[in-house]
């Protein structure tokens, strides 16, 4: 790195132990690990969505089957099932996707079931039923779009969310295999070295804090932002 006593601007953060500049490959790695974040959020914030709306909308016995489905799935350790999911399947950037969002969808489910249900109790859906309008009418055009402003806060912070755990898969082996840069193998490469060479698992680890932290910030303002009981505070 560049503040060792022979470290060149040439590789700024240093190199890891096959000499690749460790500057560039955390950058790639940002790509591969916010387009696997956003990739499956958006996966699991659509399943999850969908089960919301049908069990909110005619709840009765489809309701009570889908709501207890997403239950029994929230009660999982998401890692530890991710983690079983992404080695039965491979490692992978398209499994590791699949294996979170097969998890993360039912926090959004449960969201949106809370939002319809409240939903369901307004006069507009009551006017939208009395006027004809079809089921598939009232789900897409009444509820949908009045549960967005809190699908996107979930969104907004899942992804940081998503990058902890894909990095975790990483870092264990089963996550995005290399040599793609992801953050998480480059944590785990450079634990060998972290006596000699501590900056090859620091500054990955330092990338994946704050992109969580920039999340974390962004769902915070846009609950604020979203949310008009707040404004009154």
């Amino acid at each position: 790195p560049v503040w060792a006593a022979d470290g060149s601007w040439a590789h700024p953060l240093g190199t890891d132990r096959l000499g690749r500049d460790l500057l560039s490959r955390i950058i790639f790695g940002a790509r591969v690990s916010l387009t696997a974040g956003v990739a499956t959020v958006l996966l699991a914030g659509l399943v999850g969505a969908a089960v919301g709306l049908l069990a909110g909308y005619y709840r009765g016995r489809i309701g009570r089957v889908l709501m207890r489905l997403t239950d029994a799935t929230l009660a999982l350790p998401i890692i530890l099932l991710a983690l079983v999911l992404a080695v039965t399947a491979g490692p992978s950037f398209v499994n590791v996707v699949i294996a979170i969002g097969a998890i993360l969808w039912a926090r959004y489910a449960r969201v949106v079931y809370g939002e319809v249900l409240a939903l369901m109790e307004r006069d507009f859906i009551a006017q939208a039923r009395l006027t004809g309008c079809s089921d598939r009418r009232i789900i897409l055009v009444h509820l949908l779009p009045n549960t967005l402003p809190s699908l996107l806060v979930l969104l907004s912070l899942q992804i940081g969310y998503v990058i902890i755990v894909e990095a975790s898969l990483s870092f264990l082996g089963a996550g995005i295999p290399p040599p793609t840069p992801a953050w998480g193998s480059m944590i785990a490469e450079g634990r060998d070295y972290i006596a000699s060479a501590w900056w090859v698992s620091f500054f990955p680890g330092l990338a994946i804090l704050l992109v969580v932290l920039a999340f974390n910030l962004v769902g915070d303002w846009l609950r604020d932002e979203l949310d008009p009981k707040l404004h009154h505070l």
